[in-house]
């Protein structure tokens, strides 16, 4: 018992003792009624006395807000005047929570130029809020903000090239190389009303988009461009709000994320309709867990599309390709691994000028229909890859679908001085071996043949011996080492 308690005790013993000696006198001669007379006043300041030392500091009456401020550094834009229920615009309210947010306190600094905000937050109290311009920062130059909590749509009057979320830095306010740090967005729902996009992010570094589900937007759901480190995890983007199978499927478009920068991540998204699930045209980026079923290959989609010729820079890990696939121009270090293809879904590896290096196409499972699609093909439309080093598309399980690798194993039979292997079905790169291992075994035979490689052009491996035997030739292959 703390010394709060115990002294309430003590007081409470003391009140019901007097009480009880008032009622029947104090053995003095006095009356019960002078009794009450002396000790009424006395048990009544005991009283107020007790009941003030019971109030904790914590029940005690706090300031008064700051106005459009519930608490400090926390901004509910219903303060401001923002409309809940999406019926009227709610722009200029959420523009003036921002600006507050931005221009509010701040202690030191994160990057060079960029004030820390201390976690101020922005909370849409699980409102839905119309907007009818982009919600741009009337500054640069912050960090360590969150918005997050609610929905923003679009009214009609929204311009059709906006985001409604745009990390733009006006011009007069730049203050250094990137425009925003640890910014995070959080617990949101955009409707883009098929004008515009999502969520701008030019220019600033460590961006946290976390449990967003994005949808109707006609450009991008998320455009990130330049800067570094924007991490997108655990949301949802869509044109359409469907679940597959949608009858509109062929007509998607528009692009569920757009990565313009390097050293990037997105984890655990799915993306359920677009034309394009992720664009990425930046260096070293990194996709694990996605699920693309945004827009059918064979209606015109692309699940992940690498536009970064020459550089590519890019792991697909633990992904689920669902009736799309994966497109990569000029691949130069991509590792493709761990990831499941379904509906004929494959790998294009596209030449623009003919460079294929550093590329791994492992450990993954492809599942299709039976009719007759490569799990990873080549276009040289314009023009054949020339340069090719350290490609594997190896260990790869396939079922209803074409097995192709770079990397072969394969034996015949017969008696005579020549037995060829034929890989032209397996490899990938036409008319390219760069390794042979071959054995041959003749068996019961007494004589001791000599035997060499002799050919291995068209995929073809040719072996022939100086006199006839009956063999068992052995062969791999492996089209990816030229080391």
């Amino acid at each position: 018992m703390n010394k709060m308690e115990w002294k309430a005790l003590r007081v409470s013993l003391f009140i019901g003792l007097a009480i009880l000696g008032a009622a029947n006198g104090n053995g003095y001669g006095e009356s019960p009624g002078m009794v009450q007379s002396s000790f009424g006043d006395r048990i009544r300041r005991m009283q107020e006395e007790l009941k003030a030392s019971m109030v904790s500091p914590a029940s005690s009456p706090s300031p008064s807000p700051q106005p459009g401020t519930s608490s400090p550094r926390i901004y509910r834009v219903t303060s401001y005047g923002a409309d809940p229920t999406g019926k009227t615009d709610s722009t200029e309210a959420l523009l003036a929570a921002l600006s507050d947010a931005i221009q509010g306190p701040s202690k030191g600094f994160l990057m060079h130029g960029i004030r820390n905000l201390g976690g101020a937050q922005i909370t849409l109290e699980g409102g839905t809020y119309m907007i009818s311009s982009p919600l741009r920062c009337p500054s640069a130059g912050a960090g360590n903000l969150v918005i997050h909590g609610g929905t923003l749509r679009a009214s009609d009057k929204f311009p059709a090239d906006g985001y409604l979320i745009d990390l733009s830095a006006p011009a007069s306010s730049a203050s250094s190389s990137y425009n925003y740090e640890y910014i995070t967005f959080r617990d949101l729902m955009l409707d883009s009303n098929y004008r515009g996009g999502g969520i701008l992010v030019p220019k600033s570094l460590r961006t946290s988009i976390d449990n967003c589900y994005i949808a109707h937007f006609t450009t991008n759901g998320i455009s990130v461009q330049s800067g570094h480190e924007t991490y997108i995890r655990n949301s949802f983007l869509g044109q359409h709000i469907t679940a597959g199978g949608d009858p509109g499927e062929r007509n998607f478009s528009g692009t569920a994320i757009n990565l313009m920068g390097n050293d990037n991540a997105v984890t655990d998204v799915v993306i359920f309709s677009a034309s394009v699930g992720i664009m990425i045209s930046g260096q070293a980026n990194t996709l694990s867990g996605v699920h693309c079923y945004n827009k059918a290959t064979g209606f015109g989609g692309t699940g992940i599309y690498l536009k970064l010729p020459g550089l590519t820079q890019t792991r697909i890990v633990n992904c689920y390709m669902d009736f799309t696939g994966i497109v990569a121009e000029d691949p130069v270090q991509l590792d493709i691994s761990d990831s499941f293809f379904l509906g004929d879904a494959y790998v294009v590896l596209k030449s623009v000028k003919g460079v294929a290096n550093g590329v791994n196409i492992v450990n993954n499972m492809f599942s299709g229909s039976n009719k007759g699609v490569d799990i990873v093909q080549l276009d040289q439309s314009t023009g054949p890859f020339k340069e090719i080093d350290q490609v594997v598309v190896d260990r790869n399980n396939v079922r209803g679908m074409n097995l192709r690798s770079t990397v072969a194993r394969g034996s015949t039979q017969g008696n005579g001085t020549s037995w060829t292997v034929d890989f032209s079905s397996v490899l990938l790169f036409p008319n390219l071996i760069n390794h042979v291992q071959y054995s041959v075994s003749a068996g019961t035979s007494s004589l001791f043949p000599n035997h060499c490689l002799r050919n291995t052009s068209q995929n073809r491996v040719v072996i022939e011996s100086d006199v006839a035997v009956p063999a068992s030739v052995f062969v791999t292959v492996d089209q990816g080492l030229t080391q």
